[in-house]
C-alpha cells in the first residue's frame, strides 16, 4: 500500500509540474514567436546557375518535409535554365554542322572550314 501511495504521489507531482510548464508563468515566460523557415540562400536572379550554387544550396525542411512551394520555384528555374542551354547547344551544335557544307562550297578540298573567312563573318 505504501508503494501505490508513493506512485499516487509521484503521478501528482509530475502532472502539476507538466501542467505549470505548459501554462507558463505569466506573460513574461510566453516564447517569442518562431520566424518560418524559408530559403535564405536563393538561386541567383542576375545570372546563370552554375554547379556550386545547387552544391550550396539548402532547401528550409518543413514540419513534413520540405516545403514544396520553395523546392517547386527551385526545380522550375533549373527546368528553364536546362532549357535554355539544350536551346543554345542546339543552336551551336547546328552552325558547326552547317559551317563544312558552307567551306565545301567555297571550294575547299578537304571540306575543312577556312577560320579566317570564318572570323570575318
Amino acid at each position: 500500500m505504501i508503494v501505490f501511495a508513493f506512485l499516487l504521489i509521484a503521478l501528482v507531482v509530475v502532472v502539476a509540474g507538466v501542467t505549470l510548464a505548459v501554462a507558463g508563468g505569466g506573460s513574461e515566460a510566453v516564447l517569442p514567436e518562431a520566424e518560418p523557415d524559408r530559403l535564405s540562400d536563393a538561386l541567383p536572379e542576375n545570372r546563370p546557375v552554375v554547379r556550386a550554387d545547387i552544391d550550396e544550396l539548402r532547401l528550409p525542411v518543413a514540419p513534413r518535409g520540405y516545403r514544396m512551394s520553395d523546392v517547386d520555384d527551385v526545380l522550375e528555374r533549373l527546368a528553364a535554365e536546362l532549357a535554355e542551354r539544350d536551346a543554345r547547344i542546339a543552336e551551336l551544335t547546328a552552325a558547326t554542322v552547317q559551317a563544312p557544307a558552307a567551306g565545301s562550297a567555297d571550294g575547299s578540298v578537304d571540306g575543312s572550314v577556312d577560320l579566317n573567312k570564318a572570323a570575318e563573318q
